[in-house]
């Protein structure tokens, strides 16, 4: 007896040799994926709504990290990539820019420690030279000390920029390729230039903060990625919302610009802004 977790028809056709019965299996839902990328945001508008300083809502979002990098690991993904830093996030206030590089120094050298013992490799994505010598130091050493961790691969993209980095992969696919030209290009070649080419594509990119947009974000990687965006605010989103998240990416029917399956048509398979559990409170 087929399993109930697959769909199929049966039908009977006669040859030489009696009724044979053949099993045509339908796709099943899709397991977990094994990239996700968030754009985590919301932070400020957390800290606001509380009357705190803006800087309390991004130490809330660095401390939510923490919990999403280990449902990840438990739940079996393999790549988690994190927006935590812009190149246009360089037009806030200054004071809320020395914050967020104090933070970032803080959590290479603390967070990443105690991930380690977890077996998360970090790797940083995004133009470093525009950081301060010592920052630069400390993704250096923190990319090294995690370098053999197996258990997940976390990316922290800081000062990057989709346009940025496909920009940066042509430069490094010329500078392989001397007197080469244009036409030789193809997406084959530019693939292992761009700062992600150590992992796979993103299957699923959540947003947090209520926004619906994409914001400058692996521009290139999220070209077939599934979307989920949620009105909860980063430092809210827990366990059972990743889940949530998740469990709308398994009833996606993911054609990659192919003819649609002949199988019914789920619920949610549709791209679209998800309505959350729960919306936090003003």
């Amino acid at each position: 007896m087929a399993s109930c977790k697959q769909q199929a028809f049966m039908f009977w056709f006669e040859a030489k040799k009696g009724p044979i019965l053949v099993i045509r299996q339908f796709p099943t839902a899709n397991p977990v994926p094994q990239h996700i990328a968030v754009i985590m945001d919301g932070n400020r508008r957390w800290a606001q709504q509380r009357a705190l300083p803006v800087a309390m809502g991004h130490a809330s979002g660095a401390r939510r990290v923490r919990e999403l990098v280990k449902a990840c690991v438990e739940r079996g993904v393999k790549y988690l990539s994190l927006f935590a830093f812009s190149t246009e996030n360089w037009k806030r206030p200054e004071e809320e820019v020395t914050g967020l590089m104090g933070l970032l120094s803080l959590y290479l050298q603390k967070e990443v420690q105690d991930m380690s013992k977890q077996g998360v490799r970090l790797r940083v994505i995004g133009d470093t030279s525009g950081f301060s010598p010592r920052i630069q130091a400390l993704i250096h050493d923190a990319q090294a000390n995690t370098e053999h961790n197996t258990a997940i691969t976390l990316s922290i993209a800081v000062n990057y920029g989709g346009r940025w980095d496909m920009l940066q992969a042509f430069k490094g696919w010329q500078a392989a390729n001397p007197g080469e030209v244009a036409e030789a290009l193809s997406e084959a070649a530019l693939s292992p230039y761009l700062s992600t080419a150590y992992a796979p594509e993103p299957e699923l990119l959540i947003r947090t903060g209520g926004e619906a947009r994409v914001s400058n974000f692996m521009l290139w990687q999220l070209a077939y990625t599934e979307f989920y965006f949620t009105d909860l605010l980063w430092p809210d989103f827990g366990k059972t919302d990743l889940d949530q998240a998740i469990s709308s990416y398994a009833q996606r029917d993911r054609r990659f610009g192919g003819g649609a399956h002949d199988k019914p048509a789920k619920a949610g398979n549709a791209v679209k802004a998800v309505t959350p559990r729960r919306v936090s409170k003003s």
